[in-house]
């Protein structure tokens, strides 16, 4: 007797249409030791104070093994949460321990925020270029995603309003300091702008910051969730992966108090918690050791390999490029004369063991093919110069 088959459901509909992330794939392409890359985004591993956190690990294990290796609440570690409370606190941004939620990293604040908040069809505004990342998760909610227009500062206000009236979004997703892919920085007047359209018209803002720490030359910028226009509707996202260890996964997510406690229960179906033993040995970190005197390390060291790459472009580049210079952060962004098309030249480069991210894939409507981002963090300064002497043979 036959017996027949049949064939399993398909994906979700939206599933085929968010595409891979190319980053990622570049890293697998470039994974061989003799390729300098400025592909990923990645802290520079021998900065880690590995000594630091393995005696946070050992004392907690020490101390309180049965709590640390047990499960915990949804809302995170006290402690944890209570040292990120302190920090933003001191910074000016006044917060409660219990209006935080502890992550694993930014990247899943942002989908527990897109959970709770965004039903197919909604539409987010988004920086153009943005976060691949982010461009992932709204597609994997089935978002409409709408680029508002930018220059070298960021967002432009007059056409941000003009989309919010046009296209009366829910959400709208900014990285204002040290922005990926860009690396540029959104200054106060134009965080102040953004707060009034969304007090005026009525849209939560998520300000992504997981480089805000990274700033080595010029002030500070007050958070947006710091001003009054917008305090009542922005979720600030955080996270520990660029300034203690990105292996860790964690982050934080601070929200006004209706979409935090959503955004609890959307952790609860998604992962229960965050790994118990970890965030308690980040509470002890923070407790007995200086990441500001850590950070200043960090920041020095970026500068540098920052200043090396600066350097080094106009060497490497075919005439008539541009480039930002970044005040912090891990990112500049540059754009080849027209006729070039960045993808086509990774090809060539790869082939030099020298790699980058082409920009295209960071726009979320028509891509500007001639635009590149590099890190600068990865690599020590001396690396650096020779990965440009490589790429330049990409143009030859």
């Amino acid at each position: 007797m036959t017996s027949t088959r049949a064939a399993v459901p398909g994906l979700a509909a939206r599933a085929p249409h968010v595409g891979a992330s190319p980053v990622r794939e570049i890293l697998a392409l470039t994974a061989r030791p003799e390729v300098i890359s400025f592909a990923g985004g990645l802290p520079a591993p021998e900065l880690f104070d590995a000594e630091g956190l393995r005696a946070a690990y050992d004392r907690v294990l020490a101390e309180q093994p049965r709590r640390v290796l047990q499960y915990s609440t949804t809302e995170g570690d006290p402690e944890l949460r209570g040292a990120v409370a302190a920090r933003l606190t001191a910074r000016g941004l006044a917060t409660d321990a219990d209006g935080l939620l502890v992550t694993g990293g930014s990247q899943q604040g942002l989908a527990l925020l897109v959970t709770a908040l965004l039903e197919p069809g909604d539409v987010v505004l988004v920086e153009d270029p943005t976060y691949l990342a982010a461009l992932q998760c709204f597609g994997f909610a089935g978002a409409r995603v709408v680029p508002v227009p930018t220059d070298a500062d960021g967002v432009l206000p007059h056409a941000l309003e003009e989309l919010v009236l046009r296209e009366r979004p829910k959400l709208l997703y900014l990285v204002p300091n040290f922005q990926n892919p860009t690396g540029r920085t959104l200054p106060l007047e134009r965080r102040r702008a953004v707060a009034e359209v969304a007090g005026r018209h009525g849209l939560w803002i998520a300000e992504d910051d997981p480089y805000g720490d990274l700033r080595f030359e010029g002030a500070y910028q007050p958070w947006i969730a710091e001003l009054d226009e917008a305090a009542d509707r922005t979720v600030l996202l955080g996270s520990f992966s660029k300034v203690m260890a990105p292996g860790m996964r964690l982050g934080w997510l601070r929200a006004p108090a209706g979409l935090l406690r959503a955004c609890v229960i959307a952790k609860q179906a998604a992962d229960l918690h965050t790994s118990t033993v970890d965030q308690a040995a980040a509470a002890r970190y923070l407790a007995d050791c200086d990441l500001d005197a850590h950070l200043e390390r960090v920041r020095g060291a970026y500068r540098d390999r920052r200043n090396a790459l600066l350097a080094g472009l106009p060497g490497a580049l075919p005439p008539g490029s541009a480039w930002n210079r970044p005040e912090g952060g891990m990112f500049l962004w540059v754009r080849l004369p027209d006729g070039h098309d960045a993808t086509d030249v990774l090809h060539r480069a790869i082939a030099h063991d020298v790699a980058f991210v082409p920009g295209a894939p960071f726009f979320a409507s028509t891509p500007d093919v001639a635009t590149l981002r590099m890190s600068f963090t990865t690599h020590t300064p001396q690396e650096i110069t020779e990965g440009l002497a490589r790429l330049s043979k990409a143009f030859g």
